[in-house]
């Protein structure tokens, strides 16, 4: 004589292990896509970080030429010509390159326009360092310069801004 306890038995014997396992795939599935949504988080988020690092150092370089202009303004005036004319020219040189080598990179990620404001830049800047910083005061010298590295800085941070993370 048996009873219907012994199939109930056996159904639950086989049953319940499946029932985990299905359970365990379906932890397991979610888990992959958890990851896969973090990975893309982290890597635009790392993009988002570059972006804004860049951001700041093009910042810094814009600053670095003026002081360096500024300089070579000093200079000019100072020793018409001569070795510190020189340096002070070649290191304003320098800091221009570095400022276009930045403008450069972070051009190549927008559009055509964005690319044609950082040249304009740097050929404004280069401009300056040939005229020796030009003449009249600081202020007047880069009102123009001012005006499009407000507007690149503005559309860097901007953009930085409006990665998805």
């Amino acid at each position: 004589m048996s009873d219907g306890g012994g199939t109930a038995k056996n159904v639950v014997v086989t049953f319940f292990p499946m029932a985990i396992a299905v359970l365990s795939l379906v932890t397991s599935i979610y888990n992959g896509w958890l990851n896969n949504k973090f990975v893309g988080i982290i890597q635009g988020n790392v993009g988002r970080v570059e972006y804004m690092r860049t951001c700041k150092e093009i910042i810094d370089a814009y600053f670095l030429v003026k002081v360096r202009v500024g300089l070579l303004a000093d200079a000019a005036r100072g020793a018409p010509a001569g070795a510190e004319l020189g340096r002070e020219r070649a290191e304003a040189e320098v800091a221009v390159a570095k400022f276009a080598a930045l403008g450069t990179y972070l051009a190549n990620l927008r559009d055509e326009a964005i690319r044609a404001r950082y040249t304009e830049l740097s050929r404004r800047l280069e401009a300056l360092v040939r005229e020796r910083g030009g003449s009249g005061d600081a202020a007047t010298r880069f009102q123009a310069a001012d005006t499009i590295f407000a507007e690149l800085n503005a559309d860097c941070v901007r953009s930085a801004k409006d990665m998805p993370l």
